[in-house]
């Protein structure tokens, strides 16, 4: 397996968009293709991550740029994980030596398919989403059982929303309508979703797209790229399964993917400086800084709310807002997070810049499937 760098990145800012995903990662494929420097034909293939909007995207989404035909393009479908997925398809490529340089992109359209109001669910034939347990629910459940355990309150869990919406004030890729100072007040007194977790708990389904290219070695010094960042690991794993009880205030699978990923680098939760993590809800937050291993079992909370996530903590959580204020477009999220880490490890975050970042991680899972906690999990740690 050859080193594997990160030479390009594409983003745009998150929202309801007019554009159609196909032309969303269009827009990030040229972005990322000019932030590399390189030409489209130095591309040996592509993979692109997607979530709902149908068929065929990633020939879509190529087609217009003249790349269709030219490159093999594959199309990654792992819900939430799609995107990272995407990214992960690509570092395999250039490990293995198959590709110089290869691009993952994800990119997802929810306003333009979806009928509003309506909530991600397992598919109806797994018996979970039979029963109608939508996302929202499931975790509801989940912050339910950890307040129970903790004694964290609903007061607590608002803490992750204003964080990370102030994380975001000046990241110019969060969507607007969810960014900056947000009190307890209004975090607890918005529309409640599913007991105990309101509106402002709860990331939206918007639309967005990110791209991420990666090369070799050899192709860093080719192109003579200036700031490579440095896949240190990246990992795909699925979730076990058990028909038996599971720990909702923990995550199997999120600690699989981990730990995998920290043997794989040669580097352990004490060496991150940053975290993009899948804060869909307040509560997800709580639980991954347990279940990542940056403190014991029940100490989230108490991590939480003595700063420990935030500037001048002892790892930044979600610098960029995370989820809960970019919103979430299921196979963008991702990519999107790779992006924002790539670009914090090279310095580039003016007003939301982790100070003497050098190693950044993301996760993200993906899916929901009845006796596993999520049905897949894409860990990257980045290093300069």
């Amino acid at each position: 397996m050859r080193d594997v760098y990160v030479i390009g990145i594409g983003e745009i800012t998150f929202g309801m968009l007019p554009d159609d995903y196909h032309i969303l990662g269009q827009k990030v494929v040229r972005a990322a293709i000019k932030d590399a420097g390189i030409s489209w034909k130095d591309i040996g293939s592509a993979f692109v991550g997607n979530g709902t909007n149908g068929l065929c995207t990633g020939q879509r989404v190529f087609r217009d740029t003249g790349m269709c035909g030219k490159l093999p393009i594959i199309n990654v479908e792992s819900a939430c994980s799609a995107g990272a997925m995407a990214v992960h398809s690509a570092y395999i490529r250039v490990a293995t030596g198959l590709d110089e340089v290869s691009i993952g992109v994800g990119t997802e359209n929810a306003s333009l398919h979806r009928e509003a109001g309506s909530a991600p669910s397992p598919d109806q034939t797994d018996v979970e989403g039979f029963l109608g347990a939508v996302m929202v629910a499931k975790y509801a459940l989940r912050a339910q059982r950890y307040m129970y355990e903790t004694g964290a309150t609903l007061e607590d869990l608002a803490q992750v929303t204003i964080k990370n919406r102030r994380h975001a004030t000046n990241n110019p890729y969060a969507w607007p309508k969810a960014k900056g100072k947000i009190t307890v007040e209004e975090v607890v007194n918005s529309r409640m979703i599913a007991t105990p977790l309101t509106l402002n708990q709860c990331c939206a389904m918007t639309d967005g797209a990110g791209a991420v290219i990666v090369a070799s070695g050899d192709a860093v010094k080719k192109f003579g790229i200036s700031k490579p960042v440095k896949i240190k690991a990246s990992t795909v794993v699925s979730g076990p399964f058990s028909t038996g009880p599971k720990d909702e205030c923990g995550d199997d699978i999120v600690k699989l993917g981990s730990f995998k990923a920290y043997e794989d680098s040669g580097i352990g939760p004490e060496d991150i400086d940053m975290v993009e993590c899948h804060d869909a809800f307040t509560i997800s937050e709580l639980i991954y800084y347990e279940a990542m291993g940056f403190c014991k079992k029940g100490d989230g909370l108490k991590m939480l709310l003595d700063g420990d996530v935030t500037h001048g903590g002892k790892v930044v959580f979600s610098p960029r807002g995370g989820m809960l204020a970019y919103g979430h477009p299921m196979g963008a999220s991702g990519a999107a997070q790779v992006a924002q880490c790539v670009r914090q490890l090279r310095g580039e975050c003016n007003g939301y810049q982790v100070e003497g970042a050098k190693t950044a991680m993301t996760q993200v899972t993906g899916g929901g499937l009845s006796g596993t906690q999520h049905a897949a999990c894409t860990t990257h740690i980045l290093s300069i």
